[in-house]
């Protein structure tokens, strides 16, 4: 029978305190792979600190920040394989440039560019998804596609607590269950649904406890450990591969940050509680733990930011050339077969435009 094991009910844990106590190895992960790691989650963190700046420049739309959550995005992309699929919500929006994809492109999304949209077959990362959990149903039906293939691929869908509360959230999760589907249920627990906290939304216990319902083991990690993260990805993963099916994974932490830049959250976070958290953030925990490991060095470490904040500065100057998007768009696709008034319909809204 399916269950939250007892062990996993306390948050699992690789990165210890700050003077190293707790501290361990995870199986597979050498020196440069806890280097990529650790790249993965500055670039990430530089791309989300810049995305604000260039908001509260005017340069992109409104933004869903993601400050504090690259530990779960990095450490469940590199227990990925490459022909492993992703599912982002629009707080993963910049996952795909672990894949390679240009920050340009991301940018672009929020600038509202069709530059900003992909194939996602290209990256296989799927459409970022701004409703609420209704990807998890998508990333079931790809995972059991895959399955029904014979091919080796799974997929992994990223959702914040809010979504458990969401019917599609249920659905994609029976589905995939049913189906034995190869999918990592991966949920960002950070407690605020944009302000609706967690115990107004679940009397469960642990979101965890959720997956028992569906009859798929229920993990729970620390979700500023990157590497508490990558472990528990990899064992969900590999359970995917060998037939075992879906795995929940409830990543728990808190947000720091607003749920975008159009809120203030001050009416209702704990400020208190967010200025703590605040002092044990992801990036800065697993710098921590490399400067113990003797891994990375101050020199090593201002390289890696200075090469990110390259990319992401070239990034916006690529976004900001694109030329403006002929309006024609938004009638071509619309139908197979488009009604006749679109022709003056488009005319019209030329005239308007000037």
């Amino acid at each position: 029978m399916a269950q939250v094991l007892p062990a996993e009910r306390d948050l699992r844990r690789v990165i210890g305190d700050a003077d190293g106590a707790g501290d361990r190895e995870v199986d597979g992960l050498g020196e440069q792979e806890l280097l990529e790691l650790y790249r993965s989650m500055v670039l990430l963190r530089t791309y989300d600190e810049r995305s604000v700046v260039y908001h509260r420049q005017g340069r992109i739309g409104t933004y869903a920040i993601f400050w504090n959550h690259e530990a779960m995005q990095a450490g469940a992309f590199h227990a990925l394989e490459d022909e492993d699929w992703i599912f982002p919500s629009y707080r993963e929006s910049a996952i795909g440039l672990l894949r390679g994809m240009p920050p340009a492109t991301v940018l672009s999304w929020w600038r509202g560019y069709p530059a900003g949209w992909w194939n996602p077959e290209d990256y296989r990362v799927a459409s970022i998804c701004v409703p609420i959990a209704t990807h998890v149903p998508h990333a079931a039906g790809l995972a059991w596609g895959k399955k029904l293939k014979g091919e080796t691929a799974c997929a992994v869908v990223f959702f914040g607590d809010g979504a458990t509360s969401e019917g599609a959230f249920h659905e994609g999760a029976n589905f995939a269950a049913v189906t034995g589907a190869p999918l990592v249920l991966f949920c960002n627990n950070n407690h605020w649904a944009i302000s609706t906290p967690l115990e107004a939304q679940t009397r469960a216990e642990t979101l965890a406890d959720k997956a028992v319902g569906y009859g798929m083991p229920g993990l729970r990690v620390d979700g500023t450990d990157v590497l508490a993260c990558y472990e528990a990805t990899c064992e969900a993963v590999a359970r995917a591969r060998t037939g075992g099916g879906p795995t929940f994974i409830e990543a728990v932490s808190y947000r720091t940050a607003p749920h975008a830049t159009a809120d203030d959250p001050r009416a209702y976070i704990d400020l208190a509680r967010v200025e703590e958290e605040k002092k044990r953030e992801c990036v800065g925990r697993f710098e921590g733990y490399l400067r113990r490991a003797g891994i990375l060095h101050d020199d090593l470490a201002a390289s890696i930011r200075s090469e990110a904040a390259d990319a992401v500065r070239a990034g916006i100057a690529d976004a900001e050339a694109e030329p403006p998007a002929d309006v024609e768009l938004l009638f071509a696709h619309a139908y197979a077969d488009p009604p006749v008034s679109f022709g003056s319909d488009l005319d019209e809204l030329r005239r308007t435009l000037g």
